[in-house]
């Protein structure tokens, strides 16, 4: 049932247990987002009207229960043919668990474990509700300690008739109280006898009656007494024996009377005062009614032997007669009373019954004739087989002998060959994923991989169906995977000639932002923009690929043309072909305030000709102007700011001329423009 989900609520996660009526399974409630317990009965059973009318009263009578020791019920539904009830989910393990892996318990434990479950019996009875099936099996032990009380599937109202059936009862027999054995009404009392049978086990490490047939383990319940626990287990104190002796006690009456007052018992007993006390004294033999009594009747003799009158004739018929009556009666006497002893031992006899060999068979067609020769299934594991299909028994005992009617018969129930549980692949990189799948033979036509932008590293697996630890056929399994794109990628806007806070908007957009404060606004002169408009951008230029997020853009703004910028238009040197009448090529490059080796201009002449050039300088910033024929090196021209001046007011004295000499072989090397260069230069013209 694994994944399936009851009532539109109740997720399946994974079994738990389970017993002979039911399966129970840890759950997830979707609704309040919290585990549950779900006891499911056997599908065997859904058309049976007994097992779903007892099934629906374990409900009412457990939901009627509000005790920190007894297991909230929830709900209680049915979906199609699946009837269910949801109760709580305790974390931790049942008594049964605790005893296998500890027994015997230390006494403290033992008793503290055994006050729990007498207040959660004194809470259920107060509400006349008779558990009915206390053992170790239905108690649970939280992780914190807690006790639980479970499994009211077989309780009744204090009020209600006892629930038995022909030639059986209802209940776990190594746990029966005598009267429960012998199919009369079972009331309180029973459950304290069942509770003392525990608190027996958990110090003992044993059961105090075992036989080889339910039917032999009932009579002793009702016939033996139970060996003491301290000739068991010689450290449990004089005060604790006395607890279970008393509780064990064949007739009721001789019990605690209620389980308030085993309780208050409980709670004291572990006093040093109390802990070497009195042995509990035998209780003192019934005599029943005297008038039941067997009698010994003294002959009739006469006083004077030898001095009897002859009897004459009609006193001898008539003794005669009375002989043979005498005989008649004593013979239907003895002949009643062979008929009883013959039909009291015709009742206790147990049958034999053959049990065949039941491997390979359906588990429920195995059930069915069991119980149809009053033998007992029980299904003691389950387990996976690679040969044994699903449902089908793997192994039994006894098989292909005689037993006692009666008896069990132990069932190994085969689980299907063991699938493969996934493995969480979330975070980890889809191309090793993919080799592992591939290795667990499963094809790629059965993988679906959907890819969306995350911050996560590209290739990372974002989600996954089937979830971690959920078993797969890998011939059969259709795996669903999620995987990062990383962050989404797009070209970065241009925000040139934009202001500050139109370029913010525009960032924003595409979820981009600039560095805060003034480290993401640098304002510089520019000849480009006008003052408060961007000129540049940092590190992504327009179009260049950035990244959704990216949260680094730097703006260059524009403070308006340096003050002491001025521009001229200088003419060049005459430039030459290499061969006049045929084409050179010439390229003219310009390094000045507003350009960094800005190509200006590129043609092709055959005859001597002049080109005009314009450039501005400033005081800190002359300009170069580079000229290349052919690919190589022809001439340079160098422009200072008192050439600029000298242009604009005539020559000074004591000024520096325009330089045409050939600039160095480090001034022809190109410069790499920085962060806030002019990226766009226009052409100033001929």
């Amino acid at each position: 049932m694994t994944g399936q989900i009851l009532g539109g609520r109740y997720e399946i996660l994974e079994r738990v247990g389970g017993g002979g009526m039911a399966l129970v399974y840890k759950a997830h409630d979707l609704l309040l987002n919290r585990h549950v317990a779900v006891k499911v009965l056997r599908q065997q059973y859904i058309h049976d009207e007994e097992f779903i009318y007892r099934f629906g009263r374990e409900a009412q009578s457990a939901a009627a229960l509000s005790h920190p020791n007894v297991v909230s019920i929830y709900d209680v539904g049915q979906d199609e043919d699946t009837h269910y009830i949801v109760m709580e989910y305790v974390e931790g393990m049942t008594l049964n668990d605790l005893i296998k892996q500890k027994a015997p318990l230390q006494v403290e434990e033992a008793v503290h474990i055994a006050s729990q479950i007498c207040d959660a019996l004194d809470h259920a009875h107060a509400n006349e509700i008779i558990h009915r099936d206390i053992k170790p099996h239905n108690i649970l032990i939280g992780k914190n300690g807690r006790v639980k009380v479970t499994d009211f599937g077989i309780a009744r109202a204090g009020t209600s008739s006892s629930i038995t059936q022909t030639g059986s009862v209802v209940g776990s027999v190594h746990y029966f109280s005598p009267e429960h054995a012998k199919g009369i009404a079972a009331g309180a009392k029973s459950d304290l006898y069942s509770l003392g049978i525990v608190l027996y086990q958990m110090l003992t490490g044993k059961l105090p009656f075992l036989g080889d047939s339910p039917i032999s383990v009932a009579l002793k319940h009702l016939q033996e007494d139970v060996e003491e626990p301290r000739k068991v287990n010689p450290l449990i104190p004089q005060s604790v024996e006395n607890i279970i002796l008393k509780a064990m006690r064949k007739n009721p009456e001789q019990r605690y009377q209620s389980a308030a007052e085993m309780l208050r018992d409980l709670e004291t007993c572990l006093l040093p005062e109390r802990r070497n006390e009195p042995r509990l004294a035998e209780p003192e033999e019934d005599d029943g009614d005297d008038d039941e009594k067997t009698r010994i009747v003294p002959a009739i003799r006469s006083n004077h032997p030898g001095l009897e009158p002859e009897p004459d004739g009609k006193e001898k018929k008539r003794k005669r007669t009375g002989v043979w009556i005498w005989t008649l009666v004593f013979l239907v006497v003895v002949g009643a009373l062979l008929a009883g002893i013959y039909y009291v031992k015709s009742q206790f006899e147990v049958k034999d019954v053959p049990v065949p060999d039941y491997i390979n068979k359906h588990v429920d067609e195995a059930v069915a004739e069991l119980e149809s020769v009053n033998l007992v299934p029980n299904i003691v594991a389950y387990e996976h087989s690679d040969e044994v299909e699903e449902n089908y028994v793997i192994d039994q005992n006894p098989k292909n002998t005689t037993i006692k009617e009666g008896s069990t018969v132990e069932l190994t129930v085969s689980l299907g060959v063991e699938l493969p549980k996934m493995k969480d692949y979330v975070g980890k990189k889809w191309a090793d994923v993919a080799k592992e799948m591939e290795a667990l033979g499963i094809d790629n036509s059965r993988i679906d991989v959907k890819e969306k932008h995350d911050e996560q590293a590209v290739d990372t697996i974002l989600e996954q169906f089937p979830e971690p630890n959920e078993e797969f056929d890998p011939a059969k399994v259709e795996i669903k995977l999620t995987v990062s794109q990383g962050l989404e990628k797009f070209p970065m806007p241009d925000l040139t000639g934009k202001t500050v806070e139109e370029a913010d908007a525009t960032l924003l957009q595409k979820n981009l932002s600039r560095i805060k404060g003034k480290e993401g606004v640098i304002e510089k002169p520019s000849f480009s923009q006008p003052k408060g408009k961007i000129y540049d951008q940092w590190p992504y230029k327009p179009n260049q690929e950035v990244e959704s997020g990216t949260n680094n853009i730097i703006y260059y703004v524009s403070s308006g043309p340096p003050e002491d910028a001025g521009q001229l238009l200088v003419t060049l040197p005459e430039l030459k072909p290499k061969e006049e009448g045929k084409d050179s090529s010439f390229k003219i490059i310009i390094t000045d305030a507003q350009y960094e080796n800005y190509e200006y201009r590129t043609f092709e002449i055959s005859k001597p000709d002049l080109l005009n050039v314009p450039v501005i300088v400033t005081k800190e910033r002359n300009a170069v102007i580079q000229m290349f024929r052919d690919d190589a090196y022809y001439d340079s021209r160098t422009v200072t700011y008192n050439d600029y001046l000298e242009h604009k007011h005539g020559p000074r004295q004591n000024e520096t001329e325009s330089s045409s000499e050939p600039l160095g072989e480090d001034q022809q090397t190109k410069a790499t423009p920085e962060p806030g260069g002019d990226p766009t230069p226009q052409p100033g013209g001929q």
